[in-house]
């Protein structure tokens, strides 16, 4: 039984004719966007926004309808995955290497609806490395900044070895910061170090975390 999927199809039940709906990018959001582009075939008409070329890219292969972030003021709903999801439903995201982007669709969403499988929800974040996407520019002195928060940085790079780029050209530190007791107070903190773009924290922007469950149901956590 495929979890992610599960919790996908779900999720894209909240969609409604006419919405604009934001993409998400990863091996959930896989699932969704190919829910999506069945039910707009059965005549589901909406526009997209991905946070990702990759996902675009599927999408629009999929025969998805997109529209310019640079046309439009609000998204209505907007479907992602998360790597970890607390109880609060604080979220670590990035492990696909598009937090920058997918936090700016969230942000600027109505509704933002994660999916996950049961496997991602925790009592507490901090299991799954933090990522944070980091400017090259003067990179060992922020690599150097985050050692000092306890975050034991290691540079992302690709299956080939060479150094991850993201679609914004930055570079992803992922972080081992153990428990994180207090999201928003690490969030607040890798943000004022000068050469972090942004982090994987996603504090208080879930509107519904969706979680596939291996008995076949689907558990709905809301604020």
């Amino acid at each position: 039984m495929n979890l992610k999927k599960l919790a996908a199809d779900r999720a894209v039940e909240w969609i409604e004719d006419g919405m604009t709906v934001g993409l998400g990018t990863g091996s959930t959001a896989y699932w969704a966007i190919h829910r999506i582009a069945e039910r707009v075939k059965e005549g589901l008409n909406i526009r997209a926004a991905a946070s990702s070329i990759r996902s675009e890219q599927l999408a629009r292969e999929l025969g998805i309808p997109f529209v310019s972030l640079d046309d439009i003021d609000r998204i209505d709903l907007t479907i992602d995955g998360a790597d970890e999801a607390d109880d609060r439903l604080n979220l670590i995201k990035g492990g696909g290497g598009a937090l920058l982007r997918e936090k700016i669709l969230a942000a600027a969403s109505d509704r933002f609806i994660v999916i996950v499988d049961e496997s991602k929800r925790v009592r507490t974040l901090g299991a799954f490395p933090l990522p944070v996407e980091i400017v090259p520019f003067g990179s060992r002195l922020t690599l150097n900044r985050l050692t000092a928060l306890g975050g034991n940085p290691v540079v992302r790079t690709s299956d080939d070895g060479s150094r991850y780029v993201t679609d914004n050209g930055n570079w992803i530190a992922d972080c081992r910061f153990g428990s994180i007791e207090d999201p928003e107070r690490l969030q607040a903190l890798l943000n004022e170090i000068p050469g972090v773009v942004d982090n994987g924290l996603f504090v208080g922007m879930a509107s519904a975390v969706v979680i596939g469950k291996s008995d076949g149901s689907v558990e709905i956590m809301e604020p």
